[in-house]
Order: C-alpha cells, then sequence, then structure tokens
C-alpha cells in the first residue's frame, strides 16, 4: 500500500509533467492558431464586401482587392497605414484589436487607432470596411461594415457572437438579418449622426431601419448600440474623405 507522502510526490509530479506538455504543446500551436485567426479575419471581411474565399484562397484574395489599410484616430486623422504592401507608422492596422481600442475610449486611456480597410473592386470602384464590436445577450458580439464610395450607403455587413442563444440571437450571423443591411444608409442628411438602427417591427422603406430579431430584443438592441457606437467614431474621417 502506497504511502501518504508516496501518492502527494507522485500526483505532484504527474501535474508537473501534465502542465509542462501543455505549455510547450501550446507554444508550439501559437503560430498555427495566429495563421488561422488571420485567415478567418481575411474571410470575415471578404464576406463584407460581397467576395466569397476559401481558407486557401482568402490571403491571395484579401492581397488582392485589400490594398489599402488605415488607422485613423477620432479626429479623423490617420496614424497609421499599409498601403500596397508598405507600411506606414508603428502598427499595421490589420493586426489592431478593434475592442482594446474600444476600452481606450471607454477608459479614456491612450491614443486610439481605428482600422479601416479600403478594397478595390473590378471595376475601380472602393468600398470602406469599418469593424465594429459590442454586447449581446450572453457575451460579446462583432461585425465589419462595408460602405460604398458614397461612405454612406452599406454594400455589405457580416456579423459574429461567442455565445447568443441559437435560433434567438444567434441569427444575427444568418443571411436573413444580414442581408437587410445591403443598401440602408448610415449617417443623417447632415452626416453628423448614426441613424442606422434595429428595431421591432422596422419600416423597410426607411433607409435606417432594419428589422430586429423576434425573440431577441437584448441580441437586436445591442446590435443597434454597436453599430451607433462604433460606426459614430468614423464620422470625421469619412467627412475628411469627402472634402478630398
Amino acid at each position: 500500500m502506497f504511502s501518504n507522502r508516496y501518492i502527494f510526490v507522485y500526483s505532484t509530479v504527474l501535474v508537473v509533467v501534465a502542465a509542462a506538455v501543455l505549455a510547450i504543446a501550446a507554444v508550439g500551436l501559437k503560430p498555427f492558431q495566429d495563421q488561422n485567426e488571420k485567415v478567418e479575419k481575411m474571410q470575415q471581411l471578404l464576406s463584407s464586401v460581397g467576395i466569397s474565399s476559401t481558407v486557401d484562397s482568402a490571403e491571395d484574395l484579401y492581397e488582392k482587392y485589400f490594398t489599402e489599410e488605415y488607422a485613423v484616430n477620432t479626429e479623423g486623422k490617420v496614424v497609421s497605414s499599409y498601403v500596397d504592401g508598405k507600411q506606414n507608422g508603428d502598427v499595421r492596422p490589420f493586426s489592431i484589436d478593434m475592442n482594446k481600442e474600444m476600452d481606450k475610449i471607454k477608459n479614456n486611456s491612450g491614443d486610439v487607432a481605428l482600422p479601416v480597410f479600403v478594397c478595390t473592386k473590378e471595376d475601380g470602384r472602393k468600398n470602406y470596411v469599418v469593424p465594429v464590436v459590442g454586447n449581446g445577450l450572453w457575451g460579446g458580439i462583432w461585425g465589419n461594415i462595408a460602405v460604398d464610395e458614397d461612405l454612406n450607403t452599406i454594400v455589405g455587413v457580416n456579423f459574429g457572437h461567442k455565445s447568443e442563444t441559437p435560433g434567438l440571437g444567434g441569427e444575427i450571423v444568418t443571411d436573413k438579418f444580414q442581408s437587410q443591411f445591403k443598401g440602408k444608409s448610415i449617417f443623417g442628411k447632415d452626416g453628423g449622426n448614426v441613424e442606422l438602427a434595429v428595431i421591432k417591427r422596422a419600416d423597410k422603406t426607411d433607409a435606417y431601419q432594419v428589422d430586429a430579431i423576434s425573440g431577441a430584443t437584448i441580441t437586436s438592441t445591442g446590435v443597434s448600440d454597436m453599430l451607433k457606437n462604433c460606426l459614430g467614431l468614423y464620422i470625421e474621417f469619412f467627412r475628411t474623405l469627402k472634402t478630398k
């Protein structure tokens, strides 16, 4: 029969060895995880402008269509850029975590850098894609909003969520919900406010209204708030583009 000392030592060694193995595995797998996240982000950006991609084709398609990336502050000034493979500034806009930037704004801590991705279509027309993040019923929600050259009309969106209820709040990832945004307007006539909203029994003829998900009021409200809070941060940058 094993003594208590033996069991304690054996258990301790087993835990240490298991922890070491897991740590080594985590370090070894990190590059693959980072690559998967990178490709997934590229697919989401491509999807927002209506370009289908696969895991294998995403990088090539992204490099073909998204030749401009900018990081801007809330005053509309470009603080960093990545254009035609050349970086200007301390950070590549693609690597910016929108959640962290929103935390900076919330806590008034540090300089803000908001990413903007520019897609140039085959006909030369440009779409501007901005990321949005917020909160649903059970956790984080996020997405990408692509606007046309008029910097107001939506050409496409995609949304994701951490743990919304399937069949209810989880419906924000479906084409049925996302397709409603195409052709809608974001900003009011003066360009100074975000008028786009997700509401119950929306008027489908209204340029600013998108119908909420039935039975998912909190998630729908979360999407609406996310759009107002994030898109409003880009107003000054879009104004600078309109003056060029």
